[in-house]
């Protein structure tokens, strides 16, 4: 659908009645015209009622009530440079944009003998107070995160990267939709190519809307993504964690009407990354992401491990059904209650996890049917998968832990072997925007395969990561020449 023209008429009725026709004011409650006379000539506004700020509005209003006559071209040049005080206003010459701006939380101006319109930013959008994400909280730290709302966002990013180079590039994403999408990159570091493909993607996109905000554009911009499980780009809601990759080089898509921010390109390693790392000393941080790396290898091999040794040592599991029937059962009930839990209100999330308790644990291995061993181990491969930082990635670990056990239960030794060398083989040949998805592993990279394992204190961390190519490479002076000879070796 080709985007619609039409230029203004100098006569005001008729700019009048197409915006109010095409706006649907006669039956849209939200929709307000307001006809006024500003210094002896017809004008207008249009506006979407919970959009506009009312005090800024009132003030306007006040500014232009007691102006006397003047010519219309006058009177327009005036209202625009003195009398609207408003910080961003904008020259419109054609109706379809300015019904655009409207939708948008614009406000519209008309006035007679103009062909030409205006759009005043007098914008107030209800939003909520920024919170700690339930996903990605901290023991100390700041308290805030993201909102629903693309321009708060960009405030809290602004309040940690006050750097003139921030860029924050708006965008309009769907025919219908028009939503805001914004890009963020720091314009000295981040790789041109990068920036300009994310901008390249993002404006190819025909689609009428984008109801489910960021997954939908993610979808959008990353190309097989249907039967790869491997999430592609990072998100966050912390406004710290999104700062720090625009430092490292990173791009950011920010969505109007999600609290979630993508962070692109991101590997395979960075899902592996918690902000509670970084909010610890160095020698904590670095023994919590041990931890976290043990709990994120059991959630995948805890299971078929032991599968495959009760398989290769033919031991009897008791049970009513097959070993590999009650752990598929398993799995399945494992995520029933995610589910339920999802969709259970707060007051009775406790009466679900009895429940599943009680009816799921102990009744059916008193019933006999399952094995204390499956439910032991199903719950341990379940609780380490809660510790992966990140949400899509834990899921994409559930999908291969299944495949492994469905690989043992076909051909024993030879198919784990064979599925895990699939695995890795798939994700080698991988890649986030043209990054591959297992660096540093592959291509090797001794240094940062490092510091993915170890927690680097701050004043070690002296260069970007090389894989994204930044412009400039350096984040800190080093503090000796040893440190600067040991990175460049």
């Amino acid at each position: 659908m080709e985007k619609q023209h039409k230029k203004f008429s100098t006569q005001f009725q008729e700019n009048y009645d197409y915006l109010f026709r095409k706006l649907g004011a006669d039956i849209n409650y939200d929709i307000i015209p307001y006809q006024l006379n500003v210094a002896g000539q017809p004008a207008a506004f249009f506006m979407v009622q919970g959009f506009v700020d009312d005090t800024v509005l009132a003030m306007l209003l006040s500014n232009i009530s007691a102006l006397s006559e003047m010519l219309p071209s006058v009177l327009f040049s005036a209202l625009k440079e003195k009398y609207f005080p408003v910080s961003q206003i904008e020259i419109v010459e054609d109706l379809h944009h300015l019904i655009d701006g409207v939708l948008m939380g614009q406000t519209a101006f008309i006035l007679d003998g103009i062909s030409q319109g205006l759009l005043l930013d007098l914008r107030a959008f209800a939003a909520r107070g920024p919170q700690e994400p339930d996903l990605e909280k901290v023991v100390r730290g700041s308290r805030d995160g993201f909102t629903e709302t693309v321009v708060y966002n960009t405030q809290l990013i602004r309040r940690r990267i006050r750097d003139e180079n921030l860029r924050t590039k708006m965008l309009q994403v769907g025919r219908r939709s028009k939503t805001d999408v914004c890009v963020a990159y720091i314009e000295d570091v981040a790789n041109s190519h990068l920036v300009a493909m994310v901008l390249e993607k993002l404006q190819a996109i025909d689609i009428d809307g984008l109801p489910m905000a960021e997954k939908s554009v993610e979808e959008l911009i990353t190309p097989g993504m249907v039967w790869n499980p491997f999430p592609k780009v990072r998100y966050t809601e912390r406004p710290d964690v999104a700062a720090e990759h625009l430092l490292e080089g990173h791009i950011l898509v920010l969505v109007d009407t999600s609290p979630s921010v993508i962070i692109l390109p991101a590997t395979y390693f960075y899902h592996f990354q918690h902000a509670e790392e970084f909010r610890q000393s160095p020698l904590i941080g670095a023994y919590l992401r041990m931890v976290r790396m043990i709990a994120i290898f059991l959630s995948v091999f805890i299971l078929p491990l032991w599968y495959l040794h009760i398989v290769e040592q033919g031991i009897a599991i008791p049970g009513s059904v097959s070993v590999f029937g009650q752990l598929m059962i398993a799995e399945i009930v494992v995520d029933i209650i995610r589910l339920a839990a999802i969709h259970t209100p707060s007051p009775l999330t406790t009466s679900l996890g009895l429940v599943a308790a009680l009816l799921v644990g102990n009744l059916s291995v008193d019933l006999g049917l399952f094995s204390t061993h499956v439910v032991m181990y199903t719950a341990a491969a379940a609780t380490a998968s809660f510790a992966t930082p990140s949400y899509e990635l834990s899921m994409a670990h559930r999908i291969v832990r299944v495949l492994l056990l469905l690989a043992i239960f076909l051909a024993g030794h030879l198919g784990f072997w064979f599925a895990v060398l699939g695995v890795i083989l798939f994700l080698a040949s991988t890649k986030s925007f043209g990054i591959p998805y297992l660096w540093p592993l592959v291509p090797f990279h001794a240094k940062a395969l490092k510091e993915i394992f170890f927690r680097t204190p701050i004043s070690k961390q002296i260069y970007r990561p090389a894989i994204l190519q930044p412009k400039n490479k350096v984040r800190q002076k080093p503090a000796d020449l040893k440190d600067e000879k040991k990175w460049r070796k």
